[in-house]
């Protein structure tokens, strides 16, 4: 008999937590739809900084800081003729974070039509192979994406030369695995002092909000992140734009294929 009571109570428990786990999920999932619908309402006459109109391929860079995304509002979004076309999603810090937001960025971005890129934070007094394979393990790319990035920004008190180890870790192990030349983004002070010139055979995100032209670095490079007050419809609060060097066709050759 009493077997038989110990039975039933483990069987309550579990009813009880499969119940709770029930509730749970959808709950999740009727906060996530009313977040987003609240999203869908954000709406904004421009972007709200100067765009600079040489460049004809504008895109944001989001992370969680930026919660739940309308990815259809921002791609509709289109200021006389200037429109966000691509988009790099946070992915990985790091050797076990995730960006909590980044499967739901990751797969809503491309239904909605951009261009996507992930990208990894990098935090130098880590291993570079662990935090690459960290990346690989969270990040599966498909053709039309962005080649992988690696966000670094930030010694952390690690020597110069150490960090530049590390950094060449992680990129040559993404590269192996993917296939394809990550990324590097850096802002100008960083990669002049930081990295030097040993990384130019890679492509370059540069961060530079001094200049309305171009970034002020004597490197060639694919992207400039010109500006961190920009407004898009779907997103509610600031976010930063970029911007692509060159035409059309020579950013359709830099996508996967």
């Amino acid at each position: 008999m009493a077997n038989k009571k110990k039975v039933a109570i483990v069987w309550k428990l579990v009813v009880g937590l499969i119940v709770a786990a029930t509730v749970f999920m959808l709950f999740l999932r009727v906060y996530e739809w009313w977040q987003e619908r609240r999203a869908h309402f954000a709406r904004y006459e421009a972007f709200g900084i100067e765009i600079p109109t040489r460049y004809t391929i504008h895109g944001i860079d989001v992370s969680r800081y930026q919660e739940t995304i309308d990815w259809e509002s921002v791609k509709a979004m289109n200021v006389e003729g200037i429109k966000v076309g691509f988009t790099f999603i946070k992915a990985t810090e790091g050797l076990t974070s995730e960006d909590r937001f980044f499967k739901r960025n990751w797969k809503r971005a491309k239904e909605a039509g951009l261009a996507r890129g992930a990208y990894h934070f990098f935090i130098a007094t880590k291993n570079g192979k662990a935090q690459a394979e960290h990346f690989i393990k969270t990040v599966e790319l498909a053709p039309g994406d962005l080649p992988p990035v690696l966000d670094v920004e930030a010694t952390y008190g690690v020597p110069y030369k150490k960090v530049r180890e590390r950094v060449h870790e992680w990129l040559v192990t993404v590269e192996n695995y993917y296939g394809v030349r990550p990324i590097i983004y850096a802002n100008v002070d960083f990669y002049q002092q930081v990295l030097k010139d040993e990384f130019d055979e890679y492509p370059l995100w540069v961060a530079h909000y001094l200049q309305k032209e171009k970034p002020r670095i004597y490197r060639d490079w694919h992207f400039w992140q010109y500006s961190e007050q920009g407004h898009v419809n779907g997103i509610f609060c600031k976010v930063d734009f970029n911007a692509f060097s060159g035409d059309s066709t020579e950013f359709k050759s830099l996508l996967i294929n």
